[in-house]
């Protein structure tokens, strides 16, 4: 290390305090984080291209630094899939440093990576509490049966009101209205379910009729609308 000649020859004044990072709560332990390896958990981050025409959420358990499991879930653009498949393949085994400084091919994955690695780095996880942290699988059972993205997707006009497409339940099938036209409740296919079920041998025409459901009053309907096509 070189030092100007001004440092050089100052006088050596000797440090008195000394100050440790405030410890973090991590995998039910307290812990002075200093280097990459002193960060384990389970965490998310939130993130979004330029545009912001697309968006990623980001799971990663870390154990000592390092990122053993990756969850790369996207929304609002088809070309983000592709970049999640990458980032997939790509995370695992990195440090989170590592991680923070490689191109995950998406900027709104790379966003989710620097917003995960703030609140990592600050002991903000699922696993702050939990002794010996959570499994690798645990963002995998993030997912819940059958293994699909919980998404919603709403759409509405001044004109004409508000359709539900997709709900955490599944694909929706058709609205249900009261005679004042207001929405009352919905029914739905669970698209994990009925997939799995076919996959099994069970004929798809049964498959999809044993796992259609419904939510709230639907079954009270005055009129059911697909909200696809009406």
């Amino acid at each position: 290390m070189q030092y100007s000649r001004e440092v050089e020859e100052m006088f050596c004044v000797k440090k008195g305090a000394k100050h440790d990072p405030a410890p973090i709560p991590e995998e039910g332990k307290w812990v002075k984080a200093k280097e990459i390896k002193d960060i384990s958990g389970l965490t998310h981050g939130v993130g979004w291209c330029a545009p912001q025409q697309g968006a990623c959420k980001l799971t990663l358990n870390i154990k000592e630094g390092v990122i053993q499991e990756a969850l790369v879930e996207t929304l609002g653009c088809s070309g983000m899939t592709h970049s999640a498949a990458m980032a997939a393949e790509i995370l695992p085994g990195k440090t989170i440093l590592e991680a923070l400084n490689s191109d995950l091919v998406c900027d709104a994955i790379n966003t989710a990576m620097r917003e995960l690695f703030l609140q990592i780095v600050y002991g903000r996880s699922q696993s702050a509490f939990s002794e010996d942290g959570l499994v690798i699988g645990a963002a995998m059972e993030d997912l819940g049966k059958g293994l699909r993205s919980q998404i919603g997707t709403m759409y509405g006009t001044l004109k004409k009101g508000p359709r539900y497409l997709e709900m955490a339940e599944g694909y929706v099938l058709g609205i249900g209205l009261d005679e004042g036209g207001e929405i009352i409740g919905y029914k739905f296919v669970n698209l994990g379910k009925m997939m799995d079920a076919i996959k099994k041998g069970v004929d798809p025409k049964e498959a999809y009729e044993k796992n259609i459901g419904t939510y709230g009053r639907f079954n009270e309907a005055a009129t059911v609308l697909d909200p696809r096509k009406q």
